[in-house]
């Protein structure tokens, strides 16, 4: 049998290498340099430009990036076509593809200012290609924030511990801004203080797990479950058959919308570097788990499946390839047709490379930077860190192999095998299954809640960028940060309620793809006008390869799934309730406005880059004199 150590050597081997060698490469290609003078410093303003350190800042950014598609996404690939495509997928693309992509998107917004992508594009192609952009994003965001705060929903329904555990690890950073920020006491003591506090927490989800409505029915909580309502108020909807979801999603939006409008160093800065901690224990200890359970200690005798009872291995126990269809695969009865080309592109996104990083590069890590060399380890290496959370997702599915008969697009598959499957390596190190399986569901919790509300904070940028200096009543409350953050999580929860989560994913998959193919141009249309010496490939090929898998990509989902299934019934059961089809026709149209704004911005940008090559334009890049 091949053992998983096999997929934790294949990625730490290529991450290193990749580091050491390609990340160096970049950072002189780009000329970092410590003696300019960062946006952070340049523009300090307490709220959004607030200069941090080092190891703050990649806590930010790691918690923020690291969403729910890098475990989402390996499971569902893993089952669909085999773990072996999705591993090399993740081995190869993150350090060729996402890395520089992250780092790229990092270091244009320092040297611009820490603006946006969409700003930063219109430097060179004008307001036009700027607002295409910018919106572009804005609807990416409102479907992050959607899929993201389902899946909050579905974490805590199925684990109480990690919802008590979460609310606990929210209220202590707080505590630990005001010790920071207000009070001045030392980082180095809160470190061990608040640290300690949020691993306490976990011990306080398994004894005091806590749900807000009653199970439904053939349901039921662990024992202990403190429910707070009676029954469930009239508002609230059953998501994915659980009135429990929908209520949880409610107050996850509402937490988003509070979150985003607060001062960075209330909530941002101090919540994301406490639960780096447990991304790290999480993904550094799955990681060490494996080596160790691999040559010395092998697994916990409390480790078994939870369907048939057997101790578990380290041994994969899932098909290398299952075709390009995924014909041969567990879930070839249960899902549409999938073709590996262009969904497994698609469907692992986060992981390997995902527009979103290039929001939050651009976004909020720009505005938190110290000094630029510090880029290199966030960008470039926090997009590597995502894939070492990639790997371990990859090693939980491969030892349990758990197949829900109602997939949900991919979250009914992911829930089981990160938390089971992870906890189960967990127990390498000698930690009992009752608490790691808890652990692990409040390490994907967690990434989720940091990268949920960072997508509302960065959808009320990007509409603010949108509006500009506002000239009307209109603009002045899509300006205003409280009615913009409404508007982002009233959409996001209509989508919700009348969307299908298994179009919802695959939308925002290739979406979120598209649009890391429309920041890579954005990195290589500021390199052109930067220098005409400057080489173009190690961003321009990944840009013209997203491309063609996103266009395919969400061409397949617009036409396959939604206009051949929900619309006409040809290839799945067809919508009948009115809610049901006025989402499918919403979602064809966000496809083809997606669709229509990215051809555009590629002819855009490939017309500058020519003029700028040729000569007969181009913008000063505002980079320094240095031509490489």
């Amino acid at each position: 049998m091949v053992g998983v150590i096999w997929i934790v050597a294949l990625v730490l081997a290529t991450f290193s290498v990749a580091y050491v060698t390609y990340g160096r490469y970049l950072s002189r290609f780009v000329n970092l340099d410590d003696s300019r003078e960062t946006p952070a410093h340049k523009y300090q303003d307490g709220q959004e430009y607030v200069p941090a350190k080092k190891s703050v800042l990649l806590g930010h950014h790691y918690s923020s990036i690291a969403g729910g598609a890098p475990v989402v996404g390996p499971i569902t690939a893993a089952l669909v076509w085999g773990w072996l495509p999705a591993a090399l997928w993740v081995a190869i693309g993150n350090p060729l593809i996402g890395a520089v992509h992250d780092f790229v998107s990092l270091s244009s917004s320092v040297r611009h200012e820490g603006k946006s992508i969409g700003y930063i594009i219109g430097e060179y192609v004008g307001e036009r290609g700027k607002n295409m952009l910018l919106w572009f994003a804005f609807l990416l965001t409102i479907l992050v924030v959607a899929v993201f705060a389902l899946v909050i929903g579905v974490v805590f329904n199925a684990y109480p511990q990690a919802a008590t555990a979460s609310l606990i690890y929210v209220t202590l950073a707080f505590l630990f801004g005001f010790w920071l920020y207000q009070l001045g006491l030392p980082f180095s003591l809160g470190t061990v203080v608040f640290v300690a506090g949020v691993f306490g927490s976990v011990w306080a989800g398994i004894q005091y797990p806590l749900a807000l409505v009653p199970a439904a029915e053939g349901a039921a909580y662990p024992e202990g479950t403190i429910v707070l309502l009676d029954s469930a108020p009239w508002f609230i909807p059953a998501l994915l058959e659980s009135v429990n979801i929908g209520a949880w999603v409610l107050v996850v939006l509402l937490y988003g919308a509070l979150a985003s409008v607060l001062p960075v160093w209330m909530l941002l800065q101090p919540r994301d570097y406490l639960s780096s901690f447990l991304l790290y224990t999480g993904v550094g200890g799955g990681l060490l788990a494996v080596i160790v359970g691999t040559f010395i200690t092998g697994m916990g005798s409390d480790a078994v499946h939870p369907e048939t009872g057997e101790a578990l291995n380290l041994d994969i126990a899932t098909g290398a390839w299952y075709g390009f269809f995924g014909q041969s695969g567990p879930l070839a009865d249960l899902i549409p047709l999938m073709p590996l080309f262009p969904l497994l592109f698609v469907t692992i996104a986060c992981g390997t490379v995902s527009g979103f990083h290039a929001l939050v590069s651009s976004g909020t890590t720009a505005k938190q930077l110290n000094k630029e060399s510090d880029a290199r380890l966030i960008g470039y290496g926090g997009m590597l860190a995502e894939g070492l959370l990639a790997a371990v997702a990859l090693c939980s599915v491969t030892i349990i192999a758990m197949t829900p008969a109602d997939t949900a697009g991919g979250i009914g598959l992911a829930l089981p095998n990160f938390a089971t499957g992870g906890g189960a390596i967990l127990t390498t190190l000698g930690i009992p299954m009752d608490y790691a399986a808890p652990f692990m569901a409040l390490v994907l919790a967690s990434f989720l809640l940091t990268s949920m509300d960072t997508a509302v904070r960065l959808g009320r940028y990007m509409l603010e960028e949108l509006v500009g200096t506002p000239e009307t009543t209109v603009q002045g409350y899509a300006a205003n940060r409280y009615v913009n953050t409404s508007i982002i999580a009233v959409v996001a929860f209509f989508l919700l309620g009348s969307g299908r989560w298994e179009d919802l994913w695959t939308l925002f998959g290739g979406a979120n793809q598209l649009l890391a193919s429309l920041a890579l141009l954005t990195g290589t249309v500021w390199l052109a006008n930067w220098s005409k010496t400057k080489q173009l490939v190690s961003t321009g090929a990944p840009t013209v390869l997203m491309a063609v898998i996103t266009l395919c990509g969400l061409t397949w989902v617009g036409g396959y799934q939604i206009v051949g299934g929900r619309l006409l019934g040809i290839t799945a059961e067809a919508e009948t309730s009115v809610i049901g089809l006025a989402s499918a026709i919403v979602q064809v149209i966000i496809i083809a406005t997606l669709l229509g704004l990215a051809l555009s911005l590629f002819k855009i940008g490939y017309d500058n880059m020519q003029m700028a090559r040729d000569g007969s334009s181009g913008v000063s890049a505002e980079v320094g004199q240095d031509d490489d």
